[in-house]
């Protein structure tokens, strides 16, 4: 059986020129991909179910629109560091939050706003990620009464290598200097659909993880986040300003949870969410620095 790390260099080698992908192959990055935790697994989180807080936990609310769904939580000190490229806290547990609009029980006559990039004040209002510390005494808590919890998954941990998609600005800056003729070969979106394709048989379904490169549906989620935080509504993939690429490259994926039949999770037409962050601010702890965005088809 081809290693994680074999199936990765020959998507590469078999769908991109052999300048290009040697760049790309050199932007491979460790993740942790999350899986229900069977029998004698080390389970490190879960998803769905209610989440364990302190007594003084203010469960997180968009302010008019209602309260966020608990969607995950890992304990970081289970995590497999071998598989984490970022400064991850090494200890406590994260959880992660987004206003689901399709839990609730709303008005009728006054329907909730949607989280989405096309709104960029609701990417930081609908989603929140919270470090619970080691030590805290903490309980499992029911969720308000206008959400209901989403089904409970034990969850364990398993290395994965991932690679950047065909828009990630990362992977176009690092072939920027190579020749107009190499270059000319992301000019042709057919290459991005074979490219894609075969990126897309190496992950893992449901594709909840940790860290990494975030396996999108649309554009690389940075893109989204960039536009977002820089207030542009402007072009997207290759035709993103050099302004919304630098920025979108300040920001790493924290955690992409997938759609999952198991806890009635479903975002969208089959769609992923995803936390991103700043390193600094990764490492400072601030957590409510963080970013989102979700994609479908």
């Amino acid at each position: 059986m081809p290693t994680r790390e074999a199936r990765l260099l020959a998507v590469a080698r078999k769908t991109l020129p052999p300048a290009i992908a040697e760049r790309w192959i050199s932007l491979i990055r460790p993740a942790v991909r999350l899986r229900p935790a069977g029998r004698g697994d080390r389970v490190v989180g879960r998803l769905g179910g209610c989440p364990s807080v302190p007594d003084d936990f203010e469960w997180p609310v968009w302010t008019g629109e209602g309260s966020l769904s608990f969607v995950a939580s890992v304990d970081c000190a289970k995590l497999p560091r071998e598989s984490i490229d970022l400064a991850l806290p090494t200890s406590g547990t994260l959880l992660f939050f987004y206003f689901d609009d399709t839990l609730g029980y709303f008005d009728p006559d006054h329907p909730p706003r949607t989280v989405g990039k096309w709104d960029p004040q609701s990417l930081t209002a609908g989603s929140r990620v919270i470090h619970i510390p080691a030590g805290v005494p903490a309980a499992e808590r029911e969720p308000p009464a206008d959400i209901e919890p989403y089904d409970w998954v034990p969850l364990a941990a398993s290395p994965r290598l991932t690679g950047p998609d065909w828009s990630h600005p990362a992977f176009r800056a690092a072939c920027r200097d190579l020749p107009k003729d190499e270059l000319s070969f992301f000019d042709d979106h057919a290459n991005g659909d074979a490219f894609m394709a075969a990126l897309a048989a190496t992950v893992p379904s449901p594709a909840h993880q940790i860290g990494g490169y975030a396996f999108p549906i649309q554009d690389a989620v940075e893109l989204d986040v960039a536009c977002a935080h820089l207030g542009v509504d402007g072009a997207r993939g290759d035709r993103a300003s050099p302004a919304v690429c630098e920025e979108a490259r300040r920001w790493v994926v924290l955690a992409q949870i997938d759609s999952d039949d198991a806890t009635g999770m479903m975002w969208g037409d089959a769609g992923r969410l995803h936390w991103l962050i700043r390193p600094a601010d990764l490492a400072a702890g601030r957590f409510g620095a963080s970013s989102f965005t979700w994609q479908c088809g």
